[in-house]
């Protein structure tokens, strides 16, 4: 039977479809917009004579909003196709962006937020049918490296453009980050009128393999599971606790949390395309076990850091192993998702797994710390990332084989058969 770890030999990249590169470009934009109002929300909001608590609900009130129309936003796209849910999406958080340039009170902005929180779903939803979907079947870890690589490297930028543009005023960012994505959503429009190219999942899948219901598959229930642990670990605590770690632990100001966070981002873009391109040779599981115990061990070691130095290293590996399991992992989705008519229901269940972490985790570790101290909250941490790995240990290879190896394979042992 054939090796199930080296799958097809390495060859040359193949150029990826138009839609996909404008797809990859739209997350940039998408992502610098969102660095570039996120920092400024709160600070917006207590002009508005509100308390911190206030201003901090403007923040949550944005990711509520995703959490509880994420069903509905799968509804939409079976209902109405990957492309149209997208662009409408696009456009309502352009226009409520937007509109809270001209909030003249705190329950407006309220509104606004959560409206475009409503949007913002829509097309998060949207955008991972649309990539698996439309990538290469023999490209997935590649295209999905490439998109999550562009989100963050626009996540990065944000906040540095508005550091650029903070002379322009508070309400200024809104009214950009509108523009940007009112122009995104018609060049989307244009690039996604044609039908998927030869070669994508959306033509190429068995269209005579039974469809079974996606919670019924290890491998999407391992992702599942996976993606709560990173929603929790990696973007909730990452993002609550390594500054105030920083600070009271270290005794450092917010210079150290910035570096911390850029130590975390650099880990990332490091490896983060290179393990998505080659998970499409030699499978996604051993990229995404190998990133949860890197990812799991690094947070799990934080609150223990005796210095700055060991802090920063140990947040470039975090950074590491979130990078090897996360195109991977979105690849293997796509491998299961990527020949089925109606996905959006799946994959906004998908989404929410990671929504629901990045709201308990921090209030997890939050009252972890608290009571029992950093290292104990670091620690717990840790273990979701390495305990999401057990999933994956019975999970089958999603990667799907080349024809000639699978009729190798059928020759060589008549009951064997293709994975479904």
């Amino acid at each position: 039977m054939a090796d199930r770890t080296s799958r097809r030999p390495a060859s040359a990249a193949p150029p990826l479809p138009r839609e996909i590169l404008v797809l990859i470009a739209a997350a940039f934009v998408i992502a610098l917009g969102y660095g570039l109002v996120a920092p400024i929300l709160p600070q917006f909001a207590l002009q508005f004579d509100v308390g911190v608590t206030a201003a901090a609900a403007i923040v949550s009130i944005f990711a509520g909003a995703r959490l509880i129309f994420a069903p509905a936003a799968g509804r939409a796209v079976n209902l109405l196709g990957e492309r149209r849910v997208y662009i409408a999406g696009l456009l309502i958080v352009a226009l409520f962006t937007g509109a809270c340039a001209l909030a003249q009170t705190y329950w407006q902005l309220m509104t606004f937020r959560a409206i475009a929180g409503i949007g913002s779903t829509m097309f998060t939803v949207s955008s991972l049918s649309l990539v698996v979907a439309r990538s290469p079947v023999a490209a997935r870890g590649r295209v999905t490296g490439l998109y999550a690589t562009s989100f963050l490297a626009g996540s990065i930028s944000g906040p540095l453009l508005g550091s650029a543009l903070s002379g322009l005023g508070l309400r200024a960012p809104f009214v950009i980050y509108a523009v940007a994505l009112v122009i995104s959503s018609l060049i989307v429009a244009i690039a996604l009128r044609s039908e998927p190219a030869p070669g994508t999942a959306a033509v190429t899948d068995d269209p005579a393999r039974p469809e079974v219901p996606a919670w019924r598959l290890p491998a999407f229930r391992a992702a599942v599971v996976t993606n709560f642990a990173n929603g929790a670990a990696l973007f909730g605590v990452r993002m609550a606790l390594i500054p105030l770690f920083a600070v009271e632990a270290l005794g450092r100001g917010a210079g150290v949390s910035g570096l911390a966070l850029t130590a975390f981002a650099i880990g990332n873009v490091l490896v983060m395309i290179p393990a998505g391109r080659l998970s499409d040779v030699r499978g996604r599981k051993p990229f995404v076990i190998a990133g949860l115990v890197v990812s799991g061990l690094a947070t799990a070691g934080l609150g223990f850091s005796p210095n700055v130095t060991v802090f920063l290293v140990l947040c470039v590996l975090g950074g590491v192993g979130s990078g090897l399991f996360a195109s991977p992992q979105q690849a293997a989705v796509g491998d299961l998702l990527g020949g089925r008519g109606r996905r959006g229901g799946a994959l906004a269940g998908y989404q929410m797994s990671m929504d629901v972490g990045t709201v308990i985790g921090p209030l997890l570790a939050g009252w972890l710390v608290a009571g029992f101290g950093y290292g104990v909250g670091f620690a717990i941490t840790g273990a979701i990332l390495l305990l999401s790995v057990l999933p994956w240990l019975v999970a089958p290879e999603t990667l799907p084989r080349p024809p000639a190896e699978a009729e190798d394979e059928a020759v060589a042992d008549p009951s064997a058969h293709s994975p479904g």
